[in-house]
């Protein structure tokens, strides 16, 4: 017969696994980001909506 519990726990520990390895990769991309020097030719520039008038 099938041990259910054992499966289910075997399951638990690598879905853990993926997790932790996935976690690491966003951690290490966002250094990297944070690392990266400035593009000067890139700036935020803001854009004021206007107000319409419904129709």
């Amino acid at each position: 017969m099938l041990d259910y519990r054992k499966m289910y726990f075997q399951l638990a520990a690598k879905v853990a696994d993926a997790m932790d390895i996935l976690l690491k990769a966003l951690q290490e991309g966002e250094s990297e980001f944070m690392d990266a020097e400035s593009f000067p030719g890139f700036k935020v520039v803001a854009i004021k909506v206007e107000d319409r008038d419904p129709e």
